[in-house]
């Protein structure tokens, strides 16, 4: 897992490689054909697809995991060669369900290309080169949901804040969260399903989510089921994410009250999560969150998250990223430590 993380920072998402996403999503477009083309329009049927749908893609790719961890156990009893190729395809597939790196790329290409804000006295960079700040919107709407047609530099910021945070979450503690409660099963019981069985179990799960989780059309049935299981499996890396933050932004004795912080401001968003996860960064970071997003026709208004607070610049979006990496490597050295003292322990007690 250690490695699997490293591999991550490093190299992210190779555009190369077949991701086992794009398989699964694969997976998704063929079944969501199949289901629609037997429920028509019909609630109950769209309700009942979109369950199979949910039982059929998380449950195949948590057994895919399984099947591969159980192949590499298999091989590190077969020499070191076969026991070596083992270990660099488990660490390859652990690395497949962690998103920290291409993330971060993806944020800092959209600041990379956005124009630099001049001087407060002077016009701003962003009115004088409307060629970058189009660079940027393109470079936006490939991370953002929502409409940045005519978004300015202003709020292109908040929305490269706002997706750092959310898809930190969705994209990295998650995943590693659930490889850990893996990790804490096979010291019960080696042959139980492991990190690798639970990561791709979340993943699958997140891809329906983004796929089929919109509040429109048959997709309002079809989506459901998979909606609410992404949203039961992030609840608690979120709010330990929200809790665990202030650890690595310097404001360690405030760990409980920007918990409750991030709780109040995120619980009027209509997701679980997103709210709770956006407001945590905005805390930690010291900038005001939210506001009014455009989705096609339709305006959204978002709770204000840390309100009062300065809004969101570049400084602040790298901030965010800055803090996402230290954190991961926390949760790792928190998890690894009593597994490592633990060992040594028994190392000692047998010789």
């Amino acid at each position: 897992m250690l490695a699997a993380c490293g591999l991550d920072r490093l190299v992210g998402d190779p555009r190369w490689c077949l991701h086992p996403v794009v398989v699964m999503g694969w997976w998704i477009t063929v079944l969501r054909r199949l289901a629609e083309a037997w429920a028509g329009d019909a609630p109950w049927k769209l309700r009942l697809a979109g369950g199979l749908i949910t039982l059929l893609l998380v449950g195949g790719s948590g057994l895919a995991g399984w099947g591969l961890e159980q192949l590499v156990r298999v091989l590190a009893r077969q020499g070191p060669l076969l026991a070596g190729a083992g270990l660099l395809t488990s660490t390859i597939a652990l690395a497949s369900a962690l998103a920290g790196r291409s993330l971060e790329q993806a944020v800092e290409q959209v600041l990379r290309v956005l124009p630099p804000a001049g001087p407060p006295t002077s016009p701003s960079h962003a009115l004088q080169d409307p060629e970058s700040l189009s660079a940027a919107r393109q470079a936006l709407a490939w991370i953002v949901g929502r409409d940045t047609t005519d978004l300015e530099a202003p709020e292109i910021l908040r929305a490269a804040a706002e997706t750092a945070s959310e898809n930190a979450v969705d994209g990295l503690f998650a995943p590693l969260f659930w490889m850990l409660v893996g990790a804490g099963l096979w010291t019960l019981n080696p042959a139980l399903p492991g990190p690798l069985a639970l990561a791709w179990g979340f993943k699958a799960s997140s891809t329906l989510d983004s796929m089929l989780g919109y509040r429109q059309g048959r997709l309002r049935w079809l989506g459901t089921a998979g909606a609410r299981l992404d949203d039961l499996l992030v609840w608690l890396p979120c709010r330990l994410v929200a809790l665990s933050l202030p650890l690595v932004a310097g404001k360690g004795r405030r760990c409980l009250p920007l918990l409750s912080a991030a709780l109040r401001d995120g619980a009027a968003d209509p997701s679980p999560n997103a709210g709770v996860s956006q407001a945590a960064y905005a805390h930690a970071c010291g900038v005001q969150l939210g506001g009014s997003n455009r989705y096609g026709t339709q305006v959204r208004d978002k709770p204000l998250l840390a309100a009062g607070l300065p809004p969101a610049d570049r400084a602040a979006v790298l901030r965010m990223l800055q803090l996402s990496r230290r954190l991961e490597w926390l949760w790792l050295a928190v998890t690894a430590l009593p597994e490592a003292l633990l060992a040594c322990f028994i190392t000692k007690t047998l010789s």
